[in-house]
């Protein structure tokens, strides 16, 4: 899974998946309707960044491909792949202690700032994907 051919798309399982580090120019897809909102995606290999209803959700330097991404009040699963190690930020609530679960092994526990944005490095290797999941602590 290189990237999402269509930028980003609905699953089976009413999860979205979104982003193409591949690709050697910005591209982006606006007005994605998914359960009621509005999602807007812009990436390529520097960058990976979704807004839902013009408000941030996620991001991703340098670009990265998220599968099966989903979030509910208790925080976000998704798979990520990339070429390199990426910094990732998600919106999240504020000022909340989350851990992290990268392949299902607890990597750290981090509080949100007041924005309720969190930020952390990933691990990734061309084509190997990483199951990321944050969760309240």
């Amino acid at each position: 899974m290189p990237g999402i051919e269509s930028l980003i798309q609905t699953e089976q399982d009413g999860t979205i998946s979104f982003g193409n580090y591949t690709l050697n120019e910005k591209s982006k897809k606006q007005d994605f309707e998914h359960q009621g909102d509005l999602y807007k995606v812009k990436t390529f290999y520097e960058i990976t960044k979704l807004e839902r209803n013009g408000m941030f959700v996620y991001e991703s330097v340098p670009g990265t491909a998220v599968s099966h991404f989903t979030e509910t009040d208790e925080g976000i699963t998704c798979t990520l792949e990339g070429y390199k190690d990426s910094q990732v930020t998600v919106q999240l609530q504020e000022d909340t202690p989350y851990k992290i679960y990268e392949d299902g092994v607890l990597t750290g526990e981090i509080a949100t700032n007041m924005s309720g944005k969190l930020g952390i490095n990933i691990e990734l290797e061309d084509e190997k994907p990483v199951e990321l999941k944050i969760v309240k602590a």
